[in-house]
């Protein structure tokens, strides 16, 4: 992956910018997130070392800047499908994901964000994944 990727997009719109813990990498997207979700699948727990992943799903049209060293590794997913994750390589914080069940579409860590306003999500993924001791408010939908 090239450190910067600029793309155009439309000026008025609110931005918001991602990055890891070192602040290395940073993504900066345009609008708001078309979904945000949790998953409780076991890929998304290793990758986040939670009981689920914190996700938003933005259109890759929506990126305006990709700035710093970025790694990315190919993985498989529950459903047999790849799944890029887009990280730093000096903290290793995952920053955004790519996934052929997504075409034309990214899915930022949302608490990269760091915004306390962030979207809450609107489902959860893999719900019989996700820990026993651990339920969600009747207001999350299954995905």
């Amino acid at each position: 992956m090239p450190p910067t990727t600029t793309m155009v997009t439309e000026p008025t719109a609110r931005q918001r910018t991602a990055c890891c813990g070192c602040r290395r990498l940073r993504l900066t997207v345009s609008g708001e997130p078309c979904r945000v979700y949790l998953c409780a699948c076991s890929e998304c727990r290793r990758a986040t070392g939670s009981a689920f992943a914190y996700r938003a799903i933005f259109a890759e049209s929506a990126i305006v800047a990709i700035e710093g060293e970025a790694s990315v590794w190919r993985r498989g997913s529950d459903a047999g499908r790849w799944i890029e994750q887009v990280f730093c390589p000096g903290c290793g914080g995952l920053v955004f994901m790519r996934a052929e069940a997504m075409p034309g579409a990214i899915s930022v860590s949302a608490g990269s964000f760091t915004d306390p306003g962030f979207p809450a999500p609107a489902a959860i993924h893999n719900r019989s994944h996700q820990p026993d001791w651990y339920r969600l408010a009747d207001t999350v939908s299954a995905g």
